[in-house]
């Protein structure tokens, strides 16, 4: 079994890869197979949420490139803006992982949450496609090897005004 612990440079040459859902790849402790079949096991910091396109170092050397499955979504479009904003606000009262595009809300199929969304006068298409929801206000957001890691200041500075 390989095993992972560490991310490698963006622009590393990556050797094989590794598929996996939204659920999995919030994990930071994982055991699971890359795409050749190979067994790994993750053991990255607690919270990670890994990317698709990011790359991860193996203990072997290796270099491994995350991907995002495709997965059973709905897509909201709307030209309204505030259509999209109250549907985006009703499903975060819910908790709902949202992925926010321009012009787009996708979320993961739930009956129920489809039938919100026709009440707020939406249509939910359904689709298979890559689901990269936003990590939170507080979760950091998604980073590449290199870029800033620290945003407390910032944050910090937000909320004083």
């Amino acid at each position: 079994m390989v095993l992972i612990e560490s991310f490698a440079p963006a622009d590393a040459a990556a050797v094989a890869t590794l598929t996996l859902p939204f659920e999995l790849r919030s994990r930071s402790r994982l055991r699971c197979r890359l795409d050749d079949g190979e067994e790994a096991g993750l053991f990255l910091p607690q919270g990670t949420v890994l990317r698709g396109g990011q790359m991860l170092l193996a203990n072997d050397g290796r270099v491994i490139e995350v991907r995002a499955a495709a997965e059973a979504l709905y897509e909201v479009r709307s030209d309204q803006p505030t259509q999209l904003l109250r549907a985006a606000y009703h499903l975060g009262n819910r908790h709902v992982a949202l992925e926010v595009g321009d012009g787009s809300l996708r979320l993961l199929r739930d009956h129920v949450l489809k039938i919100l969304i026709e009440k707020l006068g939406l249509d939910a298409c359904e689709i298979d496609a890559a689901f990269e929801p936003e990590a939170g206000a507080y979760g950091g957001g998604h980073h590449h090897h290199g870029e800033e890691r620290g945003h407390g200041g910032r944050i910090h500075s937000f909320l004083r005004g």
